[in-house]
């Protein structure tokens, strides 16, 4: 909705511009927000190339971001167990692609409607829109990410396939405008990172099981 608005007005930009007879200082206006809009279209969209961190036994990050939840809860509607949640806040000028934190064989891709609370609430884990994934480990182990919309951000893209492996690191998606991916790990894993870390997607170790 967000985005299609912008580029409406873009659109009416690019007419204004060059049909109307405007002074030559009111074009150059038009133009430089044309081009400030362009370049954070880019910004948003951008897919820098990465080395990946490829670890067998490690969960990695699946998002640019920072650390914004480390807590223990009780995960009921997919898991049914008690499972450490890492939540990572993505801003709008984070790179927003999400990558498998894990390889594995996925067994549940939902998508959820519902509502665009700030991504920072705890409740957007429960209530806000979001595309749910399971996977699980040669070792056994599962892990839940959950793609979580905000109130900017509200398109959710999500490439997975119930039935299918996926390859750690691999594209799981991405949301428009960042948001917010929550990650939901074994209780006797390892937390390798800290609230209010930095991190960045298919890079940052977030877990050993």
């Amino acid at each position: 909705m967000i985005a299609g608005f912008f580029i409406v007005l873009a659109i009416i930009g690019l007419v204004i511009w060059a049909f109307t007879p405007l002074m030559p200082i009111f074009k150059w206006i038009i133009s430089g927000a044309l081009f400030i809009f362009w370049m954070l279209i880019v910004q948003f969209f951008r897919l820098p190339k990465r080395k990946m961190l490829i670890d067998k036994d490690g969960i990695v990050c699946p998002a640019d971001g920072k650390v914004v939840v480390i807590e223990q809860v009780e995960e009921k509607q997919y898991l049914n167990c008690s499972c450490i949640q890492i939540s990572v806040f993505m801003s709008p000028l984070n790179v927003h692609v999400n990558r498998y934190p894990i390889g594995g064989y996925i067994e549940k891709s939902v998508y959820k409607p519902g509502k665009f609370l700030v991504a920072w609430d705890p409740k957007s884990s429960e209530d806000n829109e979001m595309h749910s994934v399971v996977l699980r480990h040669e070792n056994g182990h599962r892990i839940l990410v959950k793609q979580i919309a905000g109130a900017v951000a509200r398109r959710i893209v999500n490439y997975s396939k119930e039935g299918y492996d996926a390859m750690q690191c691999d594209e799981l998606g991405f949301i428009k405008f960042g948001s917010r991916v929550d990650v939901l790990i074994p209780v006797t894993s390892k937390v390798e990172v800290k609230l209010d870390e930095v991190v960045r997607g298919g890079q940052t170790l977030l877990a050993r099981f």
